[in-house]
C-alpha cells in the first residue's frame, strides 16, 4: 500500500490531474466526506489528509510514502530526511512582505530602525531580515496576517501572496518579494527503498505530466 498525504483546497485540486495521468483517481470529494483517508482507483495507493503544515513531518517519520507540500513549508520544517525529486510546479505563490499603505517601509528598513514582522514563516523571514542587516521582531502567527498592521501589532507581515487581492481590500501594499513558492513531491527516504517498483513509476508520470504541462 502507498500513502500520498495531501491537504485540502489548492494543492489537493491541482495535485488532481497529476494523479489522474499517472492512472490515479481519487474516489471521494473530501470537501463532502468526513473521511481522513481516501481510497482511489488503484487499490494499492490511498490519500491521507492532513494539515499542510504537518505533510512533512507525515512524510518523514513514515505516517506517509510520499506527499505534496509548498516550498516554504519545506524550509520551515527543515525538509531533512526528505526525499525531494520534483518541483511539480503547482500552487504557484510568493512570499512576500506588506505593510500598510501609509507606512514609510523603504525609510524604516534604511534607517535601520528596528521592525515588528508578524507571520508564521519566522524562519524565512529572520533569514531574509538578517540578510539585509535589519533587526526584527518577530510575532508568530497563525491567521488573520493583515491585522497585525491594521491594529499597530506589528509594522509589517511576511506572508504567502497570490493575486494580492486581499491585501489591497485591507489597504496593504506588498513592498518585498522574499521568494516564489510551488509544491513540491516529497518521499520518505526508506518508502524510496523498500517500494521502490511502486513508487518510482508514480514520480515518474508526474514528471511526464509537468513536461507536458498537465497540471493547470
Amino acid at each position: 500500500m502507498i500513502t500520498l498525504a495531501l491537504s485540502k483546497g489548492r494543492i489537493f485540486d491541482e495535485t488532481l490531474p497529476l494523479l489522474k495521468a499517472a492512472g490515479i483517481e481519487v474516489l471521494e470529494d473530501p470537501e463532502k466526506s468526513r473521511k481522513l483517508i481516501l481510497a482511489t482507483s488503484n487499490p494499492q495507493v490511498r490519500v491521507v489528509l492532513v494539515r499542510a503544515s504537518d505533510v512533512p513531518t507525515y512524510v518523514e517519520h513514515g505516517g506517509a510514502d510520499l506527499g505534496v507540500t509548498g516550498k516554504d513549508t519545506l524550509i520551515e520544517h527543515g525538509g531533512q530526511g526528505l526525499y525531494q525529486p520534483l518541483d511539480l510546479n503547482i500552487s504557484r505563490c510568493r512570499v512576500s512582505v506588506a505593510v500598510r499603505a501609509d507606512f514609510d517601509y523603504a525609510s524604516a528598513v534604511r534607517q535601520g530602525s528596528r521592525l515588528k514582522v508578524a507571520t508564521k514563516y519566522t524562519h524565512i523571514a529572520r533569514e531574509f531580515f538578517a540578510s539585509k542587516g535589519v533587526h526584527v521582531d518577530l510575532i508568530k502567527l497563525y491567521g488573520s496576517m493583515e491585522l497585525a498592521p491594521l491594529t499597530g501589532l506589528a509594522d509589517a507581515i511576511v506572508d504567502l501572496v497570490s493575486t494580492g487581492n486581499t491585501l489591497k481590500a485591507n489597504h496593504l501594499v506588498e513592498v518585498e518579494r522574499i521568494m516564489d513558492i510551488s509544491a513540491r513531491l516529497v518521499v520518505n527516504q526508506a518508502s524510496l527503498k523498500l517500494k521502490q517498483a511502486a513508487i518510482r513509476p508514480l514520480i515518474n508520470a508526474f514528471a511526464q505530466a509537468i513536461e507536458q504541462g498537465s497540471p493547470a
